[in-house]
């Protein structure tokens, strides 16, 4: 016996909008939140030289990293383009605050030798009197 009629069961709607809507959130999040690998700015071929520089104590202050760029600008601290004003100023500041301040000089092998020159007068103008350069190690200059 049949008391109800028996209806054909229609297929469940799926909404597809908002499926695509979430996979686009999670597809900008994946996006932001991965890290990008650190492409340094400036491209430096630093001369070579027998030893390297040792890594500091992990509990010490960072040094401050002025870069010697061939071609104009010619100065950055960081990633940041300085003017050799500007450059003065920021040493006398870091020097200023801790006495202990440590420089380190990273100069293009075709940078000219008065730039460089400048940042160590800068130095010592400010005065800090930790300043190191960075160059290629023995080592690291037959992999290439």
């Amino acid at each position: 016996m049949k008391f109800y009629p028996r209806r054909r069961r229609s297929a469940p709607a799926i909404i597809i909008i908002s499926l695509i809507d979430v996979l686009i959130v999670l597809v900008i999040f994946l996006l932001t939140a991965t890290t990008f690998k650190n492409q340094p700015s400036v491209k430096l071929t630093l001369p070579e030289t027998g030893d390297t520089p040792k890594q500091g104590a992990s509990d010490e202050k960072p040094p401050i990293i002025v870069t010697v760029a061939v071609g104009e600008p010619h100065y950055f601290i960081g990633n940041r383009p300085v003017t050799s004003d500007k450059l003065q100023t920021e040493l006398k500041l870091a020097a200023s605050a801790d006495p202990e301040t440590r420089l380190i000089i990273r100069a293009d092998g075709g940078a000219e030798w008065r730039l460089v020159v400048k940042v160590m007068e800068l130095a010592k103008l400010a005065p800090i009197t930790h300043v190191k350069a960075f160059t290629k190690g023995a080592a690291a200059a037959g992999q290439r």
